[in-house]
C-alpha cells in the first residue's frame, strides 16, 4: 500500500521482483510513471487494497477481469509451459484447480469492492480516465 501512494504521490517507488517459479519476491526494482496522471496495479491480489486506495483517495478505478474460463486455462497453460516455471505435470493439475476456482475468485475479488468487467469494458473506462487528465509536461 505504502509503494502505491508513493507512486501517486512522487511518481516513482520501488516495486518488487517475483519469481514465480519460486513462489516470493527476489529484488526490486524503480520504476517511474513517468508524468502519466495514473497508473495500472494489477495482479490476483489487487483486490485486496482497494478499499484502502478509496479511502486514501487513490483510486480511479477498480476492475476485476472477466473472461471465459476455458481461454484463460489455456492462456495461463501456454505461458506458464512456455516459461517453463514448474513442471507441466504440476502445471496443468495448478491449472484446473485455478479454472474451477475462478468463479470464486471473481466473486471475492467483487466483494472487496472490484467490478467485474470483460477486457474491453475496463479499457474503454481506463481511456475514458485518461482523457479527463491532460498529460503533464
Amino acid at each position: 500500500m505504502e509503494t502505491i501512494a508513493r507512486l501517486a504521490r512522487d511518481g516513482k517507488a520501488e516495486v518488487p521482483v517475483y519469481a514465480i517459479g519460486a513462489d516470493r519476491r527476489v529484488a526490486t526494482r524503480p520504476f517511474d510513471v513517468d508524468g502519466s496522471p495514473l497508473f495500472v496495479a494489477e495482479g490476483i491480489f489487487a483486490a485486496e487494497i482497494v478499499a484502502e486506495c478509496r479511502r486514501r483517495g487513490l483510486l480511479a478505478g477498480a476492475y476485476a477481469l472477466r473472461r471465459p474460463r476455458g481461454a484463460t486455462f489455456v492462456r495461463r497453460l501456454a505461458r506458464d509451459l512456455a516459461e517453463q516455471r514448474k513442471a507441466p505435470r504440476l502445471l496443468i493439475r495448478r491449472g484446473v484447480a485455478l479454472l474451477r476456482a475462478e468463479p470464486a475468485v471473481l466473486r471475492r475479488q467483487t466483494g472487496l469492492g472490484a467490478e467485474a468487467a470483460r477486457a474491453g469494458q475496463v479499457l474503454r473506462r481506463v481511456a475514458g480516465l485518461l482523457a479527463g487528465h491532460p498529460r503533464q509536461p
